[in-house]
């Protein structure tokens, strides 16, 4: 359809290269760079420049292709060791999103299947392949399953940018929205500024304006007067790392969001895949939070708002507690309780 083509896409593998759209310049600037080394996608990674766990995922498959298939050796052994090094480099970028890490170890498996050096980068670049068109409709199910539960003409409100540009197509929390303007319904969005970084207003408000979905922008401390006096009818999320109990990481701000929608008898969900949980961590607790970087909330932009030299608090996660979430949607289906139970049996059936 016409409709769908106007969703943005954040990567494109074009012969042996990575099109990656720069987010750090939208939204007044829409510019695509090719990467063409691993040095490339670990920097785009880290820089923000791709970003949105299932997509650092797929360009973090693409980026450990281009790092080994600079690897001149005959050896196999050899080239898994060096592979390794490589895939321990990617990790390291972003270690709270485990849609990183789960497609390395998913590559790097894989390619251990292989009999020679040149069948070995082969497989990885089949399956980081794989993983970016699964992706695409793993977010067309999620969206799916987060559409049975609204209905035509509600408000929804989201947290930073879990969108077909934090994906390979469609989203995860905004995979609803996009489905919804293709069947002609109206569902219009609410979307934060998400500080510090805006993804929300930077990303979530074009990418939703790209697609003419309805939103409107305010800024996170608005939360609780938006809920009290507009009628929101639900909260939807994505994730960067569920824990087995469902304690949920994701951009800082989330958890203010749940506590409020709790508070307001709101729906909250999270919109994820199951490659985003994590079962190997019982809780919230053991998730590692990421710190960024003191300019992001002193300065916008180049300007500085802040007294130079004072102390800065930068988680760019909080974990929201499994008992403020209504329910998790996945590809598989929503679950509301008996959290891990039910990933466990999923993750089976796979």
């Amino acid at each position: 359809m016409t409709i769908v083509q106007r969703i943005p896409q954040s990567l494109i593998w074009e012969e042996e290269r990575l099109r990656i759209l720069d987010q750090t310049l939208l939204p007044t600037e829409i510019n695509y760079f090719y990467a063409t080394t691993l040095v490339n996608v670990r920097d785009a990674i880290k820089k923000l420049q791709v970003r949105g766990a299932p997509a650092i995922g797929i360009a973090a498959g693409y980026g450990l292709y281009l790092g080994v298939n600079e690897i001149d050796c005959a050896n196999l052994e050899d080239f898994h060791e060096k592979a390794r090094q490589l895939a321990d480099e990617l990790i390291r970028a972003r270690p709270t999103a485990v849609n990183l890490a789960w497609a390395i170890e998913r590559i790097i498996n894989n390619s251990k299947l292989a009999r020679t050096v040149n069948e070995a980068k082969l497989i990885i670049l089949e399956e980081a392949i794989k993983i970016h068109l699964e992706d695409e409709s793993i977010c067309k199910t999620i969206g799916e399953n987060a559409l049975s539960i609204l209905k035509d003409g509600q408000k929804v409100l989201t947290h930073c940018n879990a969108g077909s540009i934090a994906t390979s197509r469609y989203g995860t929390a905004l995979a609803p929205l996009h489905l919804a303007k293709e069947k002609g319904w109206t569902i219009s969005a609410y979307a934060t500024e998400t500080r510090p970084v805006f993804q929300g207003a930077r990303l979530t408000s074009w990418e939703l304006q790209q697609n003419g979905v309805p939103v409107t922008l305010l800024t996170d401390n608005m939360v609780g007067y938006l809920l009290q006096h507009h009628g929101i009818d639900a909260v939807i999320v994505g994730a960067d790392r569920i824990s087995a109990n469902g304690d949920t990481a994701n951009k800082i701000g989330t958890l203010q969001l749940a506590i409020l929608a709790n508070y307001y008898q709101v729906p909250f969900y999270v919109a994820a895949p199951l490659s985003t949980i994590d079962l190997s961590i019982e809780t919230g607790d053991e998730i590692v939070i990421e710190q960024r970087d003191s300019r992001e909330v002193t300065h916008i932009g180049e300007i500085q708002i802040a007294p130079t030299d004072i102390n800065v608090l930068n988680p760019a996660f909080d974990v929201t507690p499994s008992n403020l979430i209504t329910a998790i949607i996945t590809e598989k289906g929503i679950v509301s309780e008996n959290f891990k139970e039910t990933f466990v049996k999923w993750g089976n059936e796979n």
